[in-house]
């Protein structure tokens, strides 16, 4: 199986301002404890406290969906430290990929990435 970007590849931002190493590929979560109430349900007809949410309390990103997520560490800046999730939002899934990667049942990897349109090579996505 095969990433569009690999772990250990460096590329740069689309404004060339950063340059970032790839630590690997993840699936960004959206917190719902951070949300500024609890929850809101029809069933409920408001604001819900906390201790009586239904479901999950992490669930998968619904506006990083269609684009793939990768922890990575910006190079050259002496003030970054540590890692943090990036969603490349320009880089479209196509619909095989993308039903693996937000997947709620583990998929097999390799019919998923058969059947998809293989992606450009890393000079390409650099280039502008």
């Amino acid at each position: 199986m095969q990433h569009p970007l690999q772990s250990g590849q460096v590329f740069t931002s689309l404004g060339c301002h950063f340059t970032y190493r790839v630590v690997g590929p993840c699936c960004r979560l959206f917190d719902r404890e951070e949300l500024p109430w609890p929850c809101c349900r029809l069933e409920w007809r408001g604001k819900e406290p906390s201790w009586r949410r239904v479901g999950r309390r992490f669930v998968p990103d619904m506006a990083s969906r269609n684009a793939p997520s990768y922890c990575v560490e910006i190079l050259g800046q002496s003030r970054s430290e540590g890692q943090f999730v990036l969603t490349l939002y320009w880089d479209k899934l196509p619909q095989p990929i993308k039903d693996w990667w937000y997947a709620r049942s583990p998929l097999k990897p390799e019919e998923a990435w058969q059947n998809a349109m293989p992606y450009p090579s890393a000079s390409e996505l650099t280039e502008v």
